[in-house]
């Protein structure tokens, strides 16, 4: 402990009533003592929390495993601050994930730099107009022209250099457009991406005639007969756990006609079975019967087009059966069974309600006699006449039809429907409408009244004239001449009055 007794001493000498406060140390005690040799001695070093995170973040596999889309997991999620809901997120339908160059180091298509970019190529469509040619014929005469013909040309420019046919034009783009092709949605752009191989347009299984070329096999029409030079391994390892469904010639499906399995040249090696001779993979020898494949005779199929309406003949055919059976019926097959029989002394049908001996369920003769024998015309061409003079009529024509053959066969036909037989027509006769009371008169007595309505109808020709026609035209112009008074009464102004 410092001594300060006489620094106290010396502030007391001096007098001086400032007091001072001295800072004074504690004394350390014994537990202190203690507690700070046992730090000393059990001192553990402190992790930052960099290296916490690195113990406490999971790895690739413990994460694939906890989520229920692991293919979509990439190296760099297992450092989000929620990892599940990060791929939970990215897994979702109809995502748009992030560009991939937004972790990379360099900038965006910083390596296509030294590539040089080829010109625009123009659709087809659009280069079937001609257009090109045009513009590279228009282009040498240009070069071949001297300076001063430049500049006039700028100076005084002439128009339809290039003129295309207006139909051309118009088929190019509304008959002959093509769509570009264009990518999906969330299918981003990345730095060579137009240098990948586009795998949509392959099929798993089908060979290409490059692909064949380059593995040596042939090509041509009889190529899917030479098995493909993996088909040894797949038999021995197994079909491709990436296509369960892929249908592979030798290994899970029949092997094309007129080849044959062995390890000769062209041969499909040797299928893949069990202990007792069944393929492991699947129908290698064709002993399953498809129902789908089973083919059909001709007899056994029904060629009748559907909803297709039936033909006279087989509705006349049907009616000659259903009468068949109904002279079957008639004929009489009694068929009563013994434990039926109607106890004697009591009638099960009552008087009056006995069944008769022949039901027409068809009203034959009704259809016999509205048939009458052959078909009825249903129209008949009038003979023209020309007639010069158009008589009194007001809305008379020169053009007249021959009524008499078409009366004679109406007449015909009406005896006919009326007593079933059709006589011949008289030229003799003549139509006159008569009253009930008027049915009773002889022929002398017809004749005159014949006479009389014609007399009649020749009195109203004669008397038909235009006097409607002629009173409406005088009641017109009279109207007329009333507005001309009327309009020569008022002062007409030549000149219109203005307000100055």
């Amino acid at each position: 402990v410092p001594d300060i007794s006489k620094e106290i001493a010396a502030a007391a000498a001096l007098g001086t009533k400032r007091t001072d406060l001295i800072k004074v140390p504690k004394l350390p005690e014994e537990d202190d003592l203690e507690e700070g040799g046992g730090e000393k001695g059990d001192e553990k070093p402190k992790l930052s929390k960099r290296k916490l995170k690195k113990l406490t973040r999971l790895s690739i596999a413990e994460l694939k495993q906890l989520v229920s889309r692991p293919d979509v997991v990439e190296m760099h999620d297992v450092t989000a601050r929620d990892p599940k809901l990060l791929v939970q997120l990215k897994a979702h339908r109809n995502t748009v994930p992030v560009p991939r160059h937004w972790c990379f180091k360099r900038k965006y298509l910083q390596g296509k730099r030294g590539i040089e970019k080829p010109p625009f190529d123009l659709p087809d469509f659009i280069k079937k107009t001609g257009i090109m040619e045009m513009r590279s014929s228009l282009q040498d005469k240009e070069e071949q022209r001297t300076l001063k013909a430049k500049m006039r040309e700028r100076a005084r420019p002439k128009m339809g250099k290039i003129d295309i046919d207006y139909q051309k034009l118009h088929d190019a783009f509304f008959k002959w457009q093509t769509k570009p092709r264009l990518t999906i949605h969330g299918d981003l752009y990345y730095e060579g991406k137009e240098y990948e191989t586009r795998l949509k347009e392959k099929k798993p299984g089908d060979l290409s005639a490059e692909l064949r070329t380059a593995l040596g096999m042939p090509v041509g029409p009889s190529a899917h007969k030479v098995p493909p030079p993996w088909l040894i391994a797949m038999q021995r390892y197994g079909p491709p756990p990436s296509y369960p469904n892929l249908k592979i010639p030798g290994l899970n499906c029949p092997i094309p006609d007129g080849c044959s399995f062995g390890y000769h040249a062209g041969g499909w090696g040797k299928p893949p079975v069990d202990e007792t001779g069944k393929p492991l993979y699947g129908d290698v020898f064709a002993t399953n019967v498809n129902a789908n494949d089973l083919k059909l005779e001709d007899d056994e199929v029904e060629k009748n087009v559907w909803g297709e309406l039936e033909s006279d003949s087989e509705e006349e055919s049907e009616e000659e059966e259903e009468e068949d059976e109904t002279q079957k019926d008639e004929t009489g097959l009694v068929t009563p069974s013994e434990g039926l029989i109607t106890p004697s002394g009591i009638a099960s049908i009552p008087t009056g309600m006995e069944t008769p001996d022949i039901i027409e369920l068809r009203k034959k003769k009704i259809e016999a006699e509205m048939e009458g024998g052959d078909t009825p015309a249903l129209y008949q061409v009038l003979a023209e006449k020309r007639v010069d003079r158009v008589g009194s009529a007001m809305m008379a024509s020169t053009h007249v039809y021959d009524m008499t053959s078409a009366q004679g066969i109406a007449a015909a036909a009406a005896a006919a429907v009326g007593t079933g037989t059709a006589p011949a027509p008289r030229r003799d006769t003549v139509e006159l409408a008569l009253d009930p009371s008027e049915l009773d008169l002889d022929t002398d007595a017809m004749a005159a009244r014949y006479e009389q309505q014609m007399r009649e109808q020749q009195s109203h020709l004669q008397k038909e004239d235009l006097s409607d026609m002629l009173a409406e035209h005088v009641q017109r112009q009279k109207n007329k001449r009333k507005k001309q008074q009327q309009q020569e009464g008022k002062p007409t102004k030549k000149y219109k009055e203005f307000k100055f």
